[in-house]
């Protein structure tokens, strides 16, 4: 499974930055922190940050976790789990 990315403030603001996790179970951290997967900003003014890397990551497989749900428990566990209705 490819990982879990998720747009979330940042620290000390309300600017969302992207938030990333190799797995289900795991805690977010900012993109800054995946040194193996960040790509460079885009040095233009207003640019969001990690917005080349969300790309990347996407373009990946990455799943996009709507930022309503990044806590959710159904978003917090392992996609083998079958879901309840």
């Amino acid at each position: 499974m490819a990982g879990q990315m998720c747009w979330l403030a940042g620290l000390g603001g309300d600017t969302k930055i992207l938030h990333l996790r190799e797995q289900p179970h795991k805690k977010w951290a900012p993109y800054t922190s995946f040194s193996q997967y960040r790509v460079p900003d885009l040095q233009i003014r207003g640019a969001s940050r990690g917005w080349t890397t969300y790309q990347a990551l996407r373009a990946a497989g990455w799943t996009l976790v709507p930022t309503a749900d990044a806590y959710s428990p159904q978003y917090s566990r392992s996609e083998t789990i079958p879901r309840q209705s």
